[in-house]
């Protein structure tokens, strides 16, 4: 599906629009697989290799991997908008997010950095309706507070000391809210691939100075490898992202973002060995059970 086309499905102009919002949760459920996918990488590769130095090149490779997708030079077009403040604001967010982000995961469990970062979705819909219009009813707040439940069952925090590094968790929720909603809002007149790159090139850009000055050369094919291909998550997963938001409402969309736990769960028992616990599956199965009410809601909306 093209950008301009999930642009007028959702608005009703070349297909149902009470069916695209069942389309964005889809995706909105491949981003997260992909953003799971890229913490697991991220943590991985900082063990060996300094955090700015991966946040540098998963920007730069998000930059090169999406210029030759979309070939920008046949069509420069794609990088026309009218909103370039609220542009390089949300790419300064989503940069926020990486950073923040990335050193959390060196210091912290995924569980621990999920229980905060999944806080998210009350800050999106909550903010959701005075920014963008989007309000949220009581059936759509009771499945997100359903969901967020869930995924205290599973990350059950509390239950030890918390660690220093969690202002790195709550710095990347703050951030990535403000970006999702900035996201909705130039959804509506910017194109998919525009948002996606011009992120990417301010990000890359702003780190430059940092990636360059940390700069520590990967150990072998491997690691090199596994560098770029975290731009390839990163940048796919943003853009499935920006796509989902031009067909959904923020408030449907927020709560979906819990279903990443279960890409975390998965992930973390086949690269790191995790098996997870009976409280995980079943905080995994009450975060599944939020987000298949809200399809099934939307399914009903579409009939």
């Amino acid at each position: 599906m093209s950008a301009e086309t999930g642009g007028q499905q959702a608005n009703g102009k070349d297909g149902p629009a009470s069916a695209a919002p069942i389309a964005g949760i889809g995706l909105i459920i491949l981003a997260c697989l992909c953003f799971s996918v890229l913490d697991a990488t991220a943590k991985y590769l900082s063990t060996s290799l300094p955090t700015l130095q991966i946040v540098w090149v998963r920007f730069v490779s998000h930059v090169v991997l999406s210029l030759v997708l979309f070939q920008v030079w046949k069509s420069p077009q794609l990088l026309k908008t009218d909103r370039w403040g609220l542009q390089i604001i949300r790419a300064f967010c989503l940069l926020g997010t990486t950073i923040f982000n990335f050193l959390a995961v060196r210091y912290l469990q995924l569980a621990e950095t999920m229980s905060i970062m999944f806080a998210a979705p009350f800050v999106i819909t909550a903010l959701a309706g005075p920014v963008l219009g989007e309000w949220a009813g009581i059936r759509r707040w009771v499945a997100i507070i359903v969901g967020f439940l869930g995924v205290l069952v599973v990350t059950r925090p509390g239950l030890g000391g918390l660690h220093w590094a969690v202002i790195y968790s709550l710095a990347a929720m703050s951030f990535f809210a403000t970006y999702a909603l900035l996201t909705r809002k130039l959804a509506a007149t910017d194109s998919s691939a525009g948002m996606l790159i011009i992120s990417g090139l301010v990000a890359s850009v702003a780190m430059a100075p940092v990636g360059l000055s940390v700069w520590q050369a990967p150990d072998g094919v491997w690691e090199w490898g596994l560098l770029i291909a975290t731009g390839a998550f990163g940048g796919g997963g943003h853009f499935l992202f920006i796509l989902a938001h031009r067909l959904a409402p923020a408030p449907v969309l927020a709560p979906m973002t819990y279903v990443q736990i279960v890409w975390m769960v998965a992930l973390g028992y086949l690269i790191f060995g995790d098996v997870p616990t009976l409280t995980t599956i079943l905080g995994a199965s009450i975060v599944v059970g939020s987000g298949l009410y809200i399809l099934y809601r939307e399914q009903v909306k579409a009939g």
